[in-house]
């Protein structure tokens, strides 16, 4: 309320709480169970006294708590270390605490926010006049207005008004996603009102890519059966793998059948600020709508998702008028407005700290990192295939490495079982073996603060089956990480398969 001059000491107090409680963690993520950690999170916060204190103490366990993505065994997720510039211009952000919904709340931030997502329109091949966009809480938001874009332009075409009047289920709208695509697009379709059942799950080839021939199949029979194709989900970059959806056969297919084309690049779209690695999203222009997460390889603070559209008048349905917010008058006098551009009324300015981001660093400062990212994975990658203890799941698109430990778990004395089915009973037992004992792995890394590895279910490269099997993952997304530290993490992982064994 007093302004800088009451921030500044709390800043120290801040600051020195963190450093005090990741010296306390001692790893990646404090060791024991999680009922543990949640005993004394809760214990701390009984007291009912307040406390002169509070800011240091509960900063300290929160810091001593946290699972932290700057340590480099702490690989699991999609969840980056920020960069200490965004996290200052994030700070500033929350000391003057604008709202994007009126231009009175937020005068600079309106309009940097435009001036962003003009930039970034460019840098996903959109023509700048004519594109539009917005800040999202994420991937899942991003997808949710997408699809509800779609569902307002694709239905509204064949003419109904589905912002007005609801969906009629006589057109049984569709969409098509591939089976590796994020589950949010599931999520979306349940909040439209179309159903979870809407979405067309198309299989994926071996590299977990959506197959363009199952899609076309798939469209080909939704048309057959008088359906309507509302939408067409590509993906960049797969939680579990990284895979990258084929987008230019994507974007053939969605047109032919009159199919909004939406790519979620909620991960890959960083490999546009690559030079090297942008042609792996070569296609991406042609979309109607795109989604980026700059909390991920873009190192920004959560929130800081992105929505682009490719033709600024497809946002027509979420167009709303408040006389205290944007009155007719205000914008034709020079006031301009973004309510129309977001599902939340009341947003925050995050935009500006990856305008900070960009002006410090710039594409090309920001497309070094997500190569030495790449190029880690690249390294980790190439280890546990020379490894006889690991199995590599297949080669990195991005920053994504899946692998799991062989016979990890296995029975002590080593017995196989020998009655009920022979060799098919026996390799039933060891394969369930070895996924109890990569997921038993994984969760004794967790309980001991030595490491934060993801999990993946996925079919066996080559097998017969197409049952999913458990499967490790590297999400390398610090670019401090060095190949030392992944050989560490690695003979990590070794010496707690031993345990187990």
């Amino acid at each position: 309320m007093a302004g800088p001059a009451a921030l500044r000491p709390l800043l120290d107090t801040v600051l020195t709480a963190l450093a005090t409680g990741a010296s306390e963690r001692g790893g990646p993520l404090p060791a024991g169970l999680p009922g543990e950690l949640a005993e004394r999170v809760t214990t701390t916060l009984k007291s009912d006294a307040p406390s002169a204190d509070a800011l240091a103490e509960l900063t300290r366990l929160l810091a001593h708590g946290a699972a932290d993505p700057a340590d480099p065994a702490c690989a699991a997720h999609l969840h980056c270390p920020p960069l200490a510039v965004a996290v200052a211009a994030d700070l500033a952000v929350s000391a003057l605490n604008p709202s994007l919904d009126s231009w009175d709340q937020a005068p600079a931030a309106t309009v940097l926010e435009t001036e962003l997502l003009a930039e970034l329109t460019e840098l996903v091949g959109y023509q700048a006049q004519q594109a539009a966009g917005v800040l999202t809480s994420g991937g899942t938001e991003s997808n949710l207005m997408a699809l509800m874009l779609a569902r307002d332009t694709v239905l509204a075409g064949a003419g109904c008004r589905p912002e007005l009047d609801g969906v009629d289920p006589a057109r049984q709208p569709r969409l098509f996603a591939s089976r590796a695509a994020h589950f949010s697009v599931q999520r979306a379709a349940a909040v439209l009102g179309l159903g979870e059942r809407a979405v067309v799950g198309v299989p994926v080839d071996r590299a977990q890519r959506l197959d363009p021939g199952a899609l076309a199949e798939a469209l080909a029979a939704s048309r057959r059966a008088g359906e309507t194709p509302v939408a067409v989900v590509a993906t960049a970059g797969t939680t579990d793998t990284g895979a990258i959806d084929p987008l230019p056969a994507c974007a053939e297919l969605a047109a032919e059948y009159g199919a909004w084309l939406h790519v979620d690049a909620a991960y890959g779209g960083g490999a546009l600020l690559s030079d090297r690695l942008a042609p792996l999203l070569h296609g991406i222009d042609r979309a109607d709508s795109v989604s980026l997460d700059w909390h991920k390889l873009g190192w920004q603070p959560v929130a800081a998702g992105v929505f682009l559209v490719r033709r600024a008048e497809n946002y027509a349905s979420l167009a709303r008028r408040a006389a205290y917010l944007n009155p007719a008058d205000d914008e034709a006098a020079g006031y301009p407005s973004l309510l129309g551009r977001s599902l939340r009324t009341t947003r925050r300015a995050d935009a500006f700290k990856i305008a900070v981001t960009l002006r410090t660093l710039g594409r090309a400062g920001l497309g070094r990192l997500v190569d030495r990212c790449h190029q880690l994975a690249w390294y980790a990658a190439a280890r546990i295939g020379a490894a006889a203890e690991f199995e590599l799941h297949g080669e990195p698109t991005l920053t994504t490495v899946v692998f799991r430990v062989r016979d990890v778990g296995r029975r002590r004395d080593g017995s196989q079982d020998q009655g009920r089915g022979g060799d098919r009973e026996r390799a039933r037992v060891h394969d369930w073996e070895q996924d109890w004992g990569n997921a038993e792995l994984r969760r004794r890394l967790l309980a001991t603060g030595r490491a934060v590895l993801g999990r993946a279910e996925l079919p066996v490269p080559g097998a017969e089956s197409t049952a999913p099997a458990v499967w490790l993952k590297l999400t390398l997304l610090n670019p401090h990480t060095t190949e030392a530290d992944l050989d560490r993490l690695l003979g990590e992982v070794l010496r707690t398969a031993r345990e187990l064994d």
